[in-house]
């Protein structure tokens, strides 16, 4: 009887044991890590991440392993402005210490540009760029054509344009475009203006082509190309001569610098302007540092790439001379020196 007692409170206890047990625990790490590491480089928000740590003491655990963070994608540093914190700073120091060339990136553009920390954000930008990270390598070249974070003495148009060239050669083609436009200008390098018409074209193409990809790319898109194919409108397929195709998505590092000059928390010295390209979100470092449209004067640019994007989006239509300006030659891609020495773009 006593026998029987012992083994009926055993089965009792095994099936609460079995009732209670999860199966999660018993998955190893090594397949958790790989889950995640999955999860992180596919996340479209930094909430995916967050959501994932806050889950249990278990995935918080491994979802900081230093595997996981180096796989993060873009999108899980897509921090806003607004939401910006010591604990932000800390995460993306930690994923760039994982070894991840996104957070590189994206927290050396935020500590140049808005925490004014300029070595640091270049180590950290040349940190990427060094693992060829196009993006880094072009933002360093904006850096160096402009001479930002120095004087104006310190600009290196050779190194600009030797950096422009890397990245463009990774299928960056905003650093294409400005080399286009470089050499058409000869500025930085010898001029050659049939080279430049074919980077122009090039990194036409390549634009073109990453919109046809996208899923913003609607039916009534594939419409309008099918119509300027056969001939039905005119139209085009060149966006630097005239094609209307949609803006390309903000890299989270660029909307970030947006966010945060555009709601006035970037301090700002006297004078200083922001780059008017609606995808740049740069500030200049000193006064006068970006170029200015010599037709209309009411609009900067801190590159040749950002100034031919915002002319095809919109500044094309808005341009409209002003007194000041009714003497310069008004041709998409020129430079003019200003009166006070600055740089001025020609819309």
């Amino acid at each position: 009887m006593t026998m029987m007692t012992l083994h009926r409170k055993k089965l009792r206890s095994s099936r609460r044991t079995t009732a209670k047990s999860d199966f999660f625990d018993g998955l190893p790490d090594d397949l958790v890590v790989f889950i995640l590491c999955k999860l992180s480089s596919s996340a479209s928000s930094p909430s995916d991440l967050i959501n994932i740590l806050i889950t249990c003491k278990r995935l918080n655990r491994l979802g900081l392993h230093s595997v996981v963070l180096s796989k993060a994608g873009p999108k899980a540093f897509a921090i806003r402005a607004n939401n910006w914190s010591d604990s932000a700073h800390r995460f993306l120091k930690q994923c760039v210490s994982a070894g991840n060339i996104e957070a590189c990136y994206t927290l050396g553009m935020i500590r140049f540009y808005c925490l004014q920390n300029r070595g640091s954000g270049a180590s950290l930008m040349a940190k990427a760029a060094m693992r060829s990270y196009a993006p880094a390598l072009y933002s360093l070249a904006v850096v160096q054509f402009n001479g930002s974070g120095g004087s104006k003495k310190e600009k290196d148009l050779r190194a600009g344009v030797a950096l422009c060239a890397r990245a463009a050669s990774l299928g960056h083609v905003d650093a294409l475009r400005e080399l286009g436009h470089c050499l058409q200008d000869g500025y930085g390098v010898k001029q050659n203006v049939t080279e430049g018409r074919r980077l122009l074209v090039q990194a036409n193409a390549r634009e073109l082509a990453s919109v046809l990809r996208s899923a913003t790319w609607r039916s009534h898109h594939y419409q309008h190309l099918y119509s300027c194919l056969t001939g039905l409108v005119s139209c085009p397929l060149l966006s630097d001569f005239g094609c209307n195709v949609p803006a390309p998505e903000l890299h989270p590092a660029n909307r970030f610098l947006k966010e945060w000059f555009g709601s006035g928390r970037g301090i700002s010295g006297q004078g200083m302007r922001l780059c008017s390209h609606v995808g740049c979100g740069r500030p200049e470092t000193r006064p006068h540092e970006f170029r200015r449209c010599s037709v209309c004067g009411t609009v900067n640019y801190c590159s040749r790439g950002c100034q031919a994007l915002d002319w095809k989006l919109r500044h094309k239509v808005k341009c409209k001379p002003i007194e000041r300006w009714l003497g310069v030659d008004a041709e998409l891609g020129g430079l003019v020196e200003g009166g006070d020495g600055e740089n001025v773009a020609v819309g």
